[in-house]
């Protein structure tokens, strides 16, 4: 039987530690200041990058890169390695395209090869949940196979309640009308979003206030857990560039349920791009994601 690993993309937010524990492949998603484009060889940091935005200027998303996602994929299939990437929701980025465009091609060239690519209908530390239970099925020694289907039903169950500061952020992205935005950033009211089961982003009401927006990320996690949840599973938060506040959602969770492992990453500049400075998410594994609310 052939080996096989996974892989993903920089939208994932993998933490260090995990692309360096399991040596995982990252294949890189773009991001641009006018004319300078950011993601691969050339970064920049979080900080750095919120700040950026918070200074005004307005940076702009791409997706990844076919020559590069086949370079790397190349190099994995020459080792005689099969591959299961997770990838960023088709719903939100054509990225997940691209990267069966290449897979189909290199299909043609490496015959014996196998090469799955599973749509996470998720974002950020959500698509990171599932590399890490994909690669602890690979070391428990499961089948290639068997370890897709896992998956394929696992992403059904991985939450993420989102909210952000600054509602003009959202407006640029076409989620809300410049009008709402303003009246809202008027009121102080925060928007409630979530990845639905199509892996789009909806919008589930506004909460004034940021503490209480918040506070309302904890109970709407709350709400949506089961007496199936599994505990042992890792809970990501993710912030862009308000570290203190990711903690204190963390201290929440910790105080309110019976997670103890939490991951807090930054969310990635091409994430960022739409989601702003002082944006928080939790994504968690829970009851099977929910459709759009109408």
């Amino acid at each position: 039987m052939r080996e096989y690993c996974i892989t993903t993309d920089s939208n994932s937010d993998l933490p260090l530690e995990y692309i360096e524990k399991y040596n995982t492949t990252i294949i890189p998603q773009y991001y641009s200041f006018g004319d300078i484009v950011y993601g691969d060889e050339l970064n920049m940091s979080p900080t750095e990058f919120y700040e950026r935005m918070k200074s005004g200027e307005l940076p702009q998303s791409q997706a990844n890169n076919p020559a590069v996602i086949e370079e790397k994929f190349r190099a994995i299939l020459d080792q005689n390695m099969d591959i299961i990437h997770i990838a960023f929701s088709s719903a939100l980025s054509g990225s997940y395209n691209n990267v069966c465009m290449v897979s189909r091609e290199l299909l043609l060239e490496y015959p014996d090869a196998k090469i799955e690519i599973i749509d996470s209908l998720n974002v950020s530390l959500g698509e990171s949940l599932m590399v890490i239970h994909a690669n602890i099925l690979k070391e428990l020694g499961t089948s290639y196979e068997k370890t897709v289907d896992t998956i394929n039903d696992f992403k059904k169950h991985i939450n993420v309640q989102f909210t952000v500061d600054d509602l003009f952020h959202l407006q640029r992205g076409g989620r809300i009308s410049k009008a709402t935005a303003v009246v809202g950033s008027a009121l102080s009211l925060k928007p409630m979003l979530y990845v639905d089961k199509l892996g789009g982003l909806s919008t589930d009401g506004t909460i004034r206030g940021r503490k209480r927006s918040l506070r309302n990320l904890v109970e709407r996690m709350k709400a949506t857990l089961t007496p199936d949840t599994d505990y042992t599973i890792p809970v990501g938060i993710v912030h862009g560039n308000c570290p203190e506040e990711a903690q204190e959602v963390a201290n929440m969770i910790n105080a309110e349920t019976k997670f103890t492992n939490i991951i807090i990453n930054d969310i990635s500049p091409s994430i960022g791009v739409h989601a702003g400075p002082g944006a928080i998410g939790i994504l968690y594994y829970g009851q099977e994601k929910q459709d759009a609310k109408q």
